[in-house]
């Protein structure tokens, strides 16, 4: 074999002894991330004393059951005195809301709780600081747009562009409505119309009920009008302007030792993500010189849901990305 064939063959061979390092470092981090987060993650972050928990809920607002089991645990944990909420969301999914607003409420029961609005808590980010028993907000964060909203397509012009038709046969006329492929009926419309006013109703219900508001004020507020964190502690849909030193003192005077300290609970990581997810990212990103196409793209659309379904109570969703 002449020289070029062996130095073709040494570099294959160098190459898949580096791709079977990775494979058996990923592997072995794993097994350490699981071990680490699951034997000592506590007593590093301050879980093992007693503690004020924090959590953060930001982003577009969906069913998350991950969120519901941490809000638990928190609300089961001797070592957790308090609980602050700290809310950077334009809202979402109206039973994602829901959900959550009943999670928050459970854990009031046994312990202080306290919305932190930082950037902005709009629609059903709002309804999750209602469950709150008191509610923080910045003088220039955004709060309020109560309200909620049902979207759908309407594609049928494209399509007549385009020559194509869909037919249908359904079992009744209100079947599969709103649909894309044709204009809603007046009965389609009031369908809609009577869901979205129940699930609205109910929303101002809890506001008014939560925030000492009559129903005649809550309904003022609820035309899906936003607010600065000033205007919104004038109309009564936040406590006070502040920030952690307002939130001590809260807490203080609900027996919570102003001593204690604030432990963020963050999302613990499946074994699968801690596998083959951050781990494989950020060894790749260290043997390669940090230069993973595309790997922060990757991880979000990894941790995003896309779609929404149902009724919607979110503030300017789908934003432009720059």
């Amino acid at each position: 074999m002449d020289q070029s064939g062996i130095a073709d063959r040494r570099r294959l061979r160098r190459k898949l002894t580096f791709w079977r390092v990775v494979a058996l470092v990923v592997v072995l981090a794993g097994i350490a991330g699981l071990v680490v987060s699951n034997s000592a993650s506590d007593s590093i972050a301050g879980k093992s004393t007693a503690h004020i928990a924090r959590v953060t809920i930001s982003g577009v607002i969906t069913d998350d059951t991950e969120m519901i089991e941490r809000l638990e645990t928190i609300r089961k944990s001797d070592r957790v005195k308090a609980l602050i909420i700290r809310l950077e969301s334009p809202g979402g999914t109206s039973y994602g809301g829901e959900t959550l607003y009943n999670a928050v409420r459970a854990v009031a029961a046994d312990k202080p709780v306290v919305a932190e609005v930082r950037t902005l808590a709009a629609s059903a980010a709002y309804m999750i600081a209602c469950g709150t028993d008191y509610i923080v907000a910045g003088d220039t964060s955004i709060v309020g747009s109560i309200g909620v909203i049902f979207q759908y397509a309407q594609v049928s012009g494209l399509l007549e562009k385009v020559g194509v038709s869909v037919q249908e046969i359904k079992s009744a006329p209100l079947k599969a409505e709103p649909s894309p492929f044709h204009a809603a009926s007046d009965e389609a419309k009031a369908m809609i119309r009577s869901m979205i006013n129940d699930s609205y109703n109910w929303f101002v219900d809890l506001v008014a009920d939560r925030r000492g508001l009559s129903r005649a004020d809550a309904l003022k507020l609820a035309d899906g009008s936003i607010f600065t964190g000033r205007q919104a502690a004038g109309n009564g849909l936040v406590d006070i302007i502040g920030g952690e030193a307002e939130i001590r003192t809260y807490l203080t005077g609900k027996g919570v030792a102003e001593s204690l300290k604030i432990v963020e609970w963050e999302r613990r990581k499946s074994s699968s993500e801690l596998l083959f997810g951050n781990a494989m990212v950020r060894l790749l990103t260290a043997l390669e010189g940090g230069s993973i196409p595309f790997a922060d793209q990757l991880r979000q659309l990894a941790e995003r849901k896309l779609f929404l379904d149902g009724l919607v109570s979110v503030w300017q969703f789908g934003p432009a990305e720059q």
